[in-house]
């Protein structure tokens, strides 16, 4: 597995028509985001203040949006930690294959969208943190 670091991750502005009737933001695959997309779901519901996620992707490729309210993506490579705020729905944060991240502080009403590289393999995820730090070395 080639080394990655949280500094690999980074927030992705997409390009957004403003019309009187509403805008518009549109993702393309490998055009504003450095993968196809195989997969796309999205959370919501979450309480105010919860967390989510805790988990890293063997090979998958993540693109979070905050579609609505705001969140925080903490990303950790095992030696370095960084935290990203989420709040306009132009803008996602792309989190590739071998970090570590959390989604945490949700506001009331927040969706993340969520647009994957990969279909769902449970054999992808590494979900115990002490695992994730033997799979890259630490």
């Amino acid at each position: 597995m080639k080394k990655v670091s949280v500094y690999d991750c980074s927030i992705v502005e997409l390009q957004k028509t403003n019309n009187r009737a509403g805008n518009i933001t549109v993702v393309e695959n490998n055009i504003n985001i450095p993968f196809g997309v195989k997969r796309v779901f999205y959370i919501y519901d979450i309480p105010g203040g919860e967390d989510r996620g805790a988990h890293a992707h063997k090979e998958c490729h993540q693109f979070l949006i905050a579609t609505s309210g705001s969140f925080e993506v903490e990303l950790n490579d095992g030696i370095n930690k960084r935290t990203m705020f989420l709040n306009r729905p132009y803008s996602g944060l792309h989190i590739p294959p071998g970090i570590w991240a959390a989604e945490k502080a949700f506001s009331s009403g927040a969706i993340c969208l969520v647009l994957t590289s990969h279909k769902y393999n449970e054999q992808d995820y590494l979900r115990n943190y002490d695992d994730y730090l033997r799979y890259v070395d630490v």
